[in-house]
């Protein structure tokens, strides 16, 4: 190694390397390479540098993980979680035929209500695949548990877990005055959230408090977390919060005051809806003389002056009125919501108010009207989607199928499939099962048909494997994969389920 006769100090050495050897050629150098000279002298003086440093004083020990006393999941669950979680670089699960990236979410909400905790090496790559499928992260949190939240606080990537809330979290007085106060804003959405889940009139007094200093964004979001449990205690707070400085405060306020009850923004709504909407003398139809114009007290109540719809604005402003009306006020004179429905209605106003009828019955939550709707106006699948959601599970189930059946396809029927929980009972398994058949036989794609048999892989029984085997010796190549694929898919499910089961 070619070494200096003469002391260089470290800036000469820079200078030298940021003008250039032959420019500045070091000294005592003249019988070697200059830029081998360079580098030489440049790791000497390095080392040294080194050698000089006096050690410094070690970094507080990190508090541990808090103990998570619930049992860890069984040895071949915490296999199948590893063959189900997508692998580095990967959007999927690894190596098999069936679809893993359906599975997942089933073997999340599977593992939390057997209160199983996943074990530490797993926790990573499960944080990782709800970062990158925001459904999944409800179910992910939760199984990762207070492992996950100890990783998020040293992970900026993991950073949304500190605003999951998961069942049954809450944070202590102390802790949850303290995120109030100081916390960052997704922080203070999931304290909020799980403080209305336990306590919502504390949840109501802790926003009410620091109301007047918030920005409008994060008063909207906040306002967002009173959706549950919602009661007619929170009425004064939502009344007030109608003359927000922020018109999108404003329409949300509006929103949860015509959910309730007896409210007094809903006895303002029917007094306009009246107006609005009258029967005829013999009773025998309806008549609609929608809004002229809209004023301030309108307005406050949370109809916009404009429509951001393309609509009309006197459609837009009955559609608001009627879908912020109770429900009740039209079977007063009438019956049923069956009867009212059947009475005609004017051509150019009879799909803007059943439209709205069906605005209400969701906000509403009214199963009697939501199951008239479905019946007698057809609504699109959109639409007949979230009435469906109104009802209860097994009618949500025969209603779908009793549509599949008098369906030549499967374009309208995905929204319908999803708002129906699985597993499927099995008159809806059949009716997807024959609905499938139709399709294959017709000469259809099955991609095209992807959405409905994402569904289908989580939310028919395992029983209908055998019959889809069937189904698959007798179809072209590219439903017979399918058939398979999702044959297996249902036997892997009823696998999952069973490792799981305590």
């Amino acid at each position: 190694m070619t070494t200096s006769t003469e002391v260089t100090s470290w800036s000469e050495l820079v200078t030298t390397a940021l003008l250039g050897t032959d420019r500045r050629p070091l000294p005592g150098t003249a019988d070697a390479d200059p830029a081998t000279a360079l580098l030489d002298q440049a790791a000497l003086d390095t080392v040294g540098r080194r050698a000089g440093l006096l050690p410094g004083r070690a970094a507080p020990a990190t508090s541990p993980a808090p103990a998570d006393p619930r049992p860890a999941l069984p040895e071949a669950a915490s296999q199948r979680l590893v063959m189900l979680l997508p692998a580095p670089g990967s959007s999927s699960g690894s190596g098999s035929l069936a679809n893993v990236n359906e599975l997942l979410p089933q073997y999340l909400a599977a593992a939390n209500s057997h209160g199983y905790r996943v074990p530490a090496a797993l926790v990573p790559p499960l944080l990782d695949a709800a970062r990158a499928r925001s459904e999944l992260r409800g179910d992910a949190v939760e199984l990762a548990g207070p492992l996950g939240r100890w990783l998020a606080d040293r992970n900026p990537d993991w950073r949304y877990l500190l605003r999951t809330p998961v069942r049954g979290d809450g944070d202590g007085e102390d802790d949850g005055q303290r995120l109030w106060q100081e916390g960052l804003f997704a922080e203070r959405v999931t304290h909020l959230t799980r403080l209305r889940r336990r306590d919502p009139a504390a949840a109501r007094e802790l926003l009410t408090g620091s109301w007047a200093t918030e920005r409008a964004e994060d008063r909207l979001l906040f306002l967002d977390a009173l959706q549950e449990n919602l009661s007619a205690d929170d009425e004064p707070f939502l009344e007030s919060a109608l003359s927000d400085r922020s018109k999108n405060v404003r329409l949300t306020a509006a929103e949860l005051l015509s959910t309730l009850p007896g409210s007094a923004l809903g006895r303002r709504m029917a007094e306009r809806a009246r107006a609005a909407v009258r029967l005829t003398a013999d009773g025998a139809r309806i008549t609609v003389h929608a809004p002229t114009g809209c004023d301030a007290a309108m307005q406050r109540d949370g109809i916009p002056a404009t429509s951001p719809t393309g609509r009309s604005e006197r459609a837009f402003w009955l559609g608001e009125i009627v879908a912020a009306t109770p429900l009740g006020i039209w079977c007063e004179d009438v019956g049923a919501p069956a009867e009212v429905l059947a009475l005609p209605v004017s051509e150019e106003w009879a799909t803007d108010l059943h439209d709205a009828w069906a605005r209400a019955a969701v906000r509403q939550n009214d199963a009697a009207w939501a199951r008239a709707l479905l019946t007698g106006i057809g609504p699109g699948p959109g639409t007949a989607a979230k009435l469906l959601a109104v009802l209860p599970p097994e009618e949500r189930a025969r209603w779908t199928a009793d549509f599949l059946a008098g369906s030549p396809g499967l374009g309208d029927v995905f929204q319908l499939l999803v708002a129906c929980p699985a597993p499927w009972p099995q008159p809806l398994a059949d009716a997807v099962i024959q609905a499938l058949t139709r399709v294959a036989a017709g000469g259809g794609y099955p991609w095209s048909h992807s959405g409905v048999l994402g569904v289908a892989e989580r939310a028919l029984p395992p029983e209908a494997a055998d019959r889809l085997d069937a189904l698959a010796a007798d179809a072209d190549s590219a439903w017979s994969e399918m058939f398979t694929r999702l044959a297996a898919t249902l036997r892997l499910r009823a696998t999952m389920l069973s490792e799981l089961s305590p």
